[in-house]
């Protein structure tokens, strides 16, 4: 049975109307008081880092005596019910995770709690909250909206969420392999390549680097993943498509040779089949998000435990890698806010971002990144933390009409991969149907 107490602004607004010693004793109860008893409902996905999280929610009950409540479902059905409930007048959930691309949709539909109401309240916000230490790159990704280009930093943005689950792209590569041949990790992209052909014929059978590059947004997200790097971008300035450049070229090429010398099969490989394959030793390099890593030391999952390094996505003629994962929002919609934002800040404050990472969950700061005790039992969390400092904000765009031009890009890139559409004329046409996308929404009306 779930149950609700009324303790949100009510309590914060006669507590305004009280005398001041009566103001004064609440304050020596701690930020906690008012809200003990109360029953937040969340709302996270089935997920690694979200499975860490159900690990340490019992400490923030013990220290808070506010109960929680998890409604955990796969994403997509947690994306279906989220849309549901957030159109709602009173929703059942008082927080919830999401990822990047809704952040757009919420945002745009006052669906969000804008923050900064909570942050400026003194009886709310914790004075050593450090928000500095928050991965900034996750910080503008996930939770800015109104700024630079309407979903970046900027001096008209708004702060709607916190980053909680931060992923972003690393190189795994087998290390018993490349100590066999001699090899060196591969610091740029024409070293990348080079080895990705290389070792199917030092190690006949074994693919080069795992990657997606199924029909869809697989291929998409793939080609994406080497956009940035190699100095593309989807828009210039204006808005208009520059995808079909010289750098959107070399992304295509980069994606099509890494597929012709991958394992068996791997212009079909979603995420999990890539993945799979690096797993189970059919290749040699896997270069995707940093969520991997308990996965390949999971002796029930992994044939490759205890033989796997970690670098960074490899440089181009710049260093970027992917932002991806999760944040968390307080719905406009909530019954509980001031509550759900203590929990929020509990959550992805220095000490919950410590204890989810020893839970094995993705950190969103960069002290725990660099923290001695979670590197002694992960100590692959310094390489990811060094790569963070690298992940770009803006290697996709989110904008509402991005799922209509990203299903388009991914099918297109496709047909290069498995029918030898030439490059530049797939890029070309990619181009010429998103300015239309963008014009019939309106991208093109100051110009």
């Amino acid at each position: 049975m779930k149950t609700y107490l009324k303790s949100g602004a009510i309590g914060l607004a006669m507590a305004t109307m009280m005398a001041g010693t009566a103001l004064a004793g609440s304050h020596s109860e701690g930020p906690y008081a008012d809200f003990e008893g109360t029953t937040l409902i969340v709302n996270f996905p089935a997920h690694p880092h979200y499975d860490a999280v159900m690990k340490i929610l019992p400490e923030f009950t013990k220290e808070t005596g506010i109960e929680v409540e998890v409604d955990q479902l796969p994403y997509l059905k947690m994306r279906e019910r989220q849309t549901l409930e957030l159109a709602q007048d009173e929703g059942e959930y008082d927080l919830i995770a999401y990822v990047v691309f809704s952040k757009a949709d919420y945002v745009y539909a006052d669906q969000l709690e804008n923050l900064a109401k909570y942050f400026m309240n003194p009886q709310l916000s914790d004075p050593a909250y450090d928000s500095a230490d928050l991965i900034d790159g996750y910080v503008y990704n996930i939770g800015f909206a109104g700024g630079d280009r309407g979903y970046l930093a900027g001096s008209t943005g708004s702060l709607f969420g916190l980053p909680y689950g931060s992923e972003t792209s690393v190189l795994g590569y087998r290390k018993d392999i490349f100590e066999k041949h001699g090899l060196e990790v591969p610091e740029t992209y024409d070293e990348l390549l080079a080895l990705a052909c290389q070792i199917p014929e030092l190690e006949p059978g074994m693919g080069g680097l795992a990657s997606r590059a199924a029909s869809g947004h697989h291929a998409a997200h793939a080609f994406l993943l080497h956009l940035n790097p190699l100095g593309g971008a989807i828009f210039d300035g204006n808005w208009e498509p520059v995808v079909n450049n010289a750098q959107g070229v070399a992304a295509a090429e980069a994606l099509k040779t890494i597929i012709d010398c991958g394992p068996e099969g791997a212009v079909n490989f979603g995420f999990g089949e890539a993945l799979g394959a690096f797993l189970n030793g059919d290749t040699a390099m896997f270069l995707d998000t940093t969520i991997v890593a308990g996965q390949v030391d999971n002796p029930e999952k992994s044939k490759v435990v205890g033989k796997v390094g970690w670098a960074l996505h490899p440089m181009g003629t710049e260093r970027a890698s992917q932002t991806g994962g999760f944040g968390i929002g307080i719905p406009a919609n909530a019954e509980n806010k001031e509550a759900a934002f203590l929990l929020m800040q509990w959550l992805t404050s220095k000490e919950g971002d410590k204890l989810v990472a020893l839970a094995g969950g993705n950190p969103s700061r960069f002290s725990t990144h660099a923290d001695a005790e979670v590197n002694a039992k992960f100590p692959h969390m310094a390489t990811f933390g060094e790569a963070l400092k690298y992940a770009d904000p803006d290697w996709r765009p989110i904008i509402p009409v991005w799922g209509k031009i990203n299903a388009d890009l991914g099918t297109t890139l496709s047909k290069v991969l498995t029918e030898d559409l030439d490059i530049q004329e797939a890029l070309d046409g990619v181009a010429e149907r998103t300015r239309g996308v963008m014009d019939e929404a309106g991208y093109y009306t100051w110009n």
